[in-house]
């Protein structure tokens, strides 16, 4: 099985658990087994789902650079295996160089770049940038499966 090279919206609504409007991606510009890059529009959109009175604050990018760390994950995954469920265990570093996203009139890119990790742990670092300028960056902790962290060799809590 061949895998795109790059992906549209609904490409990347079928291989994360982010659906309608809430899959904030636009598209995948590039990947590879260690980083991909994404392009978002939604922070302009009136609906956003993370919007709030005052806009869409510059944390929201952390959500931006998740979404794309899940569809990074789907990717590399091994074909034929069940997705598996990711979760934000942490994020640190975090530098913001802008208040909100919603006053930014250019496309964001999202990168994500895996550091390090295991099967079950990945640490990647991630920027959010528009127009050559980055607006948030740092580094986000993704636990796979964390169910399964407990488990003892029977799939039940040890």
């Amino acid at each position: 099985m061949t895998l795109p090279t790059t992906l549209d919206h609904d490409g990347i609504a079928a291989r994360i658990p982010h659906h309608g409007r809430m899959c904030l991606l636009a598209s995948v510009e590039a990947w590879d087994a260690d980083a991909i890059r994404c392009r978002a529009t939604s922070h302009r959109d009136a609906d956003n789902p993370l919007r709030d009175a005052d806009g869409l604050p510059a944390t929201s990018a952390i959500e931006y650079a998740a979404q794309a760390m899940a569809v990074h994950g789907a990717l590399v995954a091994n074909a034929g295996d069940a997705p598996r469920a990711g979760y934000l265990a942490s994020v640190r570093g975090v530098e913001i160089a802008v208040e909100r996203l919603d006053t930014v009139t250019s496309d964001l890119y999202i990168d994500a770049e895996r550091i390090t990790g295991n099967d079950n742990q990945i640490l990647y670092s991630f920027t959010v940038a528009a127009d050559g300028h980055v607006l948030v960056s740092g580094r986000a902790a993704v636990i796979l499966d964390a169910g399964a962290l407990g488990a003892g060799p029977s799939g039940s809590p040890s």
